[in-house]
């Protein structure tokens, strides 16, 4: 199956670094021509460079901190101004630090809830008026096997990450005439700086060292390894392509079988 996505323009959110710069990369390998969105701009001039232009594409990218969901609805309209199409959305953003929902307080919620679902909403209606024209849209968020198993110390994540997949699913049913899809890529423990972090903490908090900590989260998968950033990316690719155009309103997870949850 050769996927390609030329002539396809693609926003990648969360983008220099981790799964987002993953997508990203396999993007434009494949021929598309990529908006990055981030808060940092040397990175995201860093990541830029990194790009695939053998189909002569002309990236781009965005600044924004999804903290300020005002000043990201602000600072998108402005940039799609300058825009004649967008076919695909990659809604990507750092998950809640760690912790158990008893603990968490009230603004916990409402940052993350912010950060996440009211930032990727803002981001799809920006969007779709371009998909719809296309007769072409992929949305794809980036969320996590917790919504399927709820991952224990992740109180306040894993109840955003569900109010994310329940937002996604009706957001499909409503966009599918138009040939657009929305789907959830659930990716398991994967070589992020996220994990790096999660597996820190939680050898400071039980008193075990970072590898002990590593080989005990790894016995919890049966294919014995943590996933790289370019295994859901590969998936991304594939549900951004044409191949994909049936599979609408979907938790797919990336995470070498530990959910056992159907």
């Amino acid at each position: 199956m050769n996927i390609d996505l030329k002539g396809k323009k693609a926003i990648v959110c969360g983008s220099t670094q981790g799964i987002g710069k993953a997508i990203a990369m396999a993007f434009a390998e494949a021929g598309a021509e990529i908006i990055l969105i981030a808060r940092n701009e040397e990175k995201l001039k860093e990541v830029k460079a990194q790009l695939s232009i053998k189909d002569a594409q002309q990236h781009t990218y965005l600044m924004a901190d999804f903290l300020k969901p005002d000043l990201l609805k602000t600072e998108l309209e402005k940039f799609l101004k300058n825009t004649d199409k967008i076919h695909i959305l990659v809604n990507n953003t750092g998950g809640p630090a760690p912790g158990m929902v008893t603990e968490a307080a009230t603004a916990d919620f409402q940052e993350a809830f912010s950060k996440h679902l009211i930032c990727h909403h803002i981001l799809a209606q920006a969007v779709l008026p371009f998909m719809k024209k296309e007769k072409y849209g992929r949305i794809l968020n980036i969320i996590s096997t917790s919504v399927k198993e709820p991952i224990t110390g992740l109180g306040v994540s894993n109840t955003i990450r569900a109010a994310v997949a329940a937002w996604s699913k009706t957001l499909s049913s409503e966009n599918a005439l138009d040939g657009i899809t929305v789907n959830n890529i659930l990716p398991g423990y994967t070589r992020t700086g996220r994990l790096s972090s999660l597996i820190e903490q939680k050898a400071i908090k039980t008193g075990k060292s970072v590898p002990e900590v590593e080989r005990e989260m790894m016995k919890e998968i049966p294919a014995g390894r943590f996933a790289e950033a370019d295994e859901p990316a590969s998936l991304a690719v594939f549900l951004a392509s044409s191949y994909a155009s049936y599979i609408n309103g979907v938790n797919i997870q990336v995470d070498g079988g530990k959910t056992r949850s159907f």
